[in-house]
């Protein structure tokens, strides 16, 4: 008996379930890079090389090791366009019992696979995705009769199941379940930020790069200065890198942007993580480990676990308790197409260009920057969510839908009428100010609201307040905000607005 055995770019890992009793022998592995994958979002071109090279490393490591593996390498030629059109074409050639896959992270090609048997007239076996800590199930049984979740709750549930920093009697190490009020410092320069860790491309990520630049030109970013890690082993000494130089700051520091360092003490792990080659448990476990060793305080190792223990297995399990239609809400009616120079970053506002430049050069920005300055925009500037989302989704190296969409949907854009987040993440340059250094160096003046020079963030903050008045007044964590609204003079107030007005008709001049 022979099965055909479907591994995705997003799944590089040597014992994931699609492998389960799979025979060295008789079996195939199936990887392809496809047109269709790789273009129906302008995918970063650092995240194409970051994959492909991934994805041929993967493939070669599994040859290494005796399997038989089929390997569609990507030109704009391929007759086969899609990963469909692969699994027909070896359907045909080598007559497989049927197709085992481990269940995709987009509900998009999740819903396509689940159609093959019938397309194919062959059986199609979609195995849970074991590299989570709760199942899609698990997640929807811990939902079931809640009229709102929060991660808060279903954080500490997946601490008292992992046991990650957990004291033998049951209770949370450190005394408290959750440190974020000991996580928003800002950063002065010191203590120094280290380098962000790097891996020399050898001769297959530079015959990719090659690739990207010749057949993704219009894509957005670059490839120049490439410098993730293709391998497990590449990446396992990116975590053991975090671990003794960055996280020990990690927690101080986490929330804080700067005006010239792009990385500050964040690991740049989450690219690895979702395409595969770390495990999450395991990287969450080397940070408790850290802790337990006296290297890293419990700020920061907390902060970190948080991360993906919480946030990272919440939002998959409301990506998928909630699809299709999740994708379609915008509770705010939001109309606005989002401004050219998000694509650019050629704009006056200094956070929104050094955000987006940094994305541009990287293929990464770290969770502040992406919610508290290109989100909070968004947000402001009432940008439709498809559009947004669609930015998001191409940009960032560790960018997939089920992770992407939820994240920017509900809790940057607060469409989803706050099932994900309790209050939208809305702030005016205050934020920015306090957390960055990035005014000092702005076109703008973050001390103004209304003059020609004043930070937009000011104005659209409270043009934003006024105009969703209806949807958030009877919130009680934005009750401070409404009394400080209706306290001003209502000339300032008019002003506020009229400046606001003036800005969300030239969004593209900001």
């Amino acid at each position: 008996m022979a099965n055909l055995i479907l591994i995705l770019g997003d799944q590089l890992t040597p014992d994931l379930s699609a492998f389960e009793g799979a025979d060295r022998r008789y079996d195939t592995i199936v990887m392809a890079e496809v047109h269709e994958e790789a273009s129906y979002t302008k995918h970063h071109k650092k995240k194409l090389v970051l994959l492909f090279s991934a994805m041929r490393h993967f493939a070669q490591q599994l040859e290494h090791d005796g399997w038989q593996v089929q390997y569609q390498r990507y030109h704009p030629d391929n007759e086969q366009q899609s990963l469909e059109a692969v699994v027909t074409r070896l359907r045909a050639e080598l007559q497989p019992e049927k197709i085992i896959t481990t269940e995709c992270g987009e509900w998009r090609l999740h819903n396509r696979i689940s159609q093959w048997q019938g397309r194919l007239g062959l059986p199609v076996e979609i195995r849970s995705d074991t590299r989570f800590i709760a199942s899609k199930q698990e997640f929807a049984r811990w939902a079931e009769g809640r009229k709102q979740l929060r991660m808060e709750h279903f954080y500490r549930e997946m601490r008292r199941k992992t046991g990650l920093l957990m004291t033998p009697d049951g209770k949370p190490e450190g005394g408290s379940w959750n440190f974020d009020a000991d996580n928003r410092r800002k950063w002065s320069g010191k203590p120094p930020a280290p380098a962000p860790f790097r891996t020399e491309p050898d001769a297959i990520t530079r015959e990719v790069t090659e690739l990207v630049e010749q057949h993704f030109p219009d894509h957005f970013g670059t490839t120049e200065d490439f410098h993730f890690a293709v391998t497990p082993e590449d990446a396992q000494e990116a975590l053991d890198y975090f671990i003794e130089f960055a996280l020990p700051c990690f927690g101080d520091y986490q929330d804080a942007i700067s005006d010239t360092e792009d990385w500050l003490f964040h690991s740049i792990l989450s690219p690895y993580i979702n395409c595969g080659l770390l495990d999450p448990l395991a990287v969450c476990e080397a940070a408790a480990r850290a802790w337990d060793a006296g290297q890293a305080p419990i700020n920061a190792v907390e902060g970190f676990i948080r991360q993906i223990l919480g946030w990272r297995e919440f939002v998959r399990g409301i990506y998928w308790l909630h699809m299709p239609g999740y994708a379609r809400e915008n509770r705010l009616d939001n109309t606005r197409a989002l401004p050219w120079f998000y694509w650019t970053g050629e704009t006056k506002m200094r956070c929104m260009h050094k955000a987006i430049d940094a994305t541009r050069r990287n293929a990464y920005a770290h969770h502040i920057q992406r919610l508290m300055v290109t989100g909070n925009f968004a947000l402001l500037a009432g940008i439709k969510p498809e559009e947004i989302c669609d930015w998001y989704l191409a940009v960032y190296a560790d960018a997939y839908d089920w992770v992407e969409l939820p994240n920017v949907l509900g809790m940057v854009m607060h469409a989803d009428g706050g099932y994900l987040g309790s209050k939208p993440y809305a702030s005016s340059g205050k934020y920015i100010h306090r957390m960055s250094d990035h005014c000092v160096n702005c076109h703008y003046k973050v001390s103004k609201s209304t003059e020609p020079d004043a930070c937009p963030f000011n104005s659209l903050y409270w043009h934003f307040i006024d105009r969703h008045r209806d949807d958030f007044e009877s919130n009680p964590r934005m009750g401070m905000m409404y009394r400080n609204w209706d306290k001003q003079k209502p000339e300032r107030r008019e002003a506020l607005l009229t400046r606001a007005n003036y800005l969300l008709k030239r969004l593209e001049e900001l």
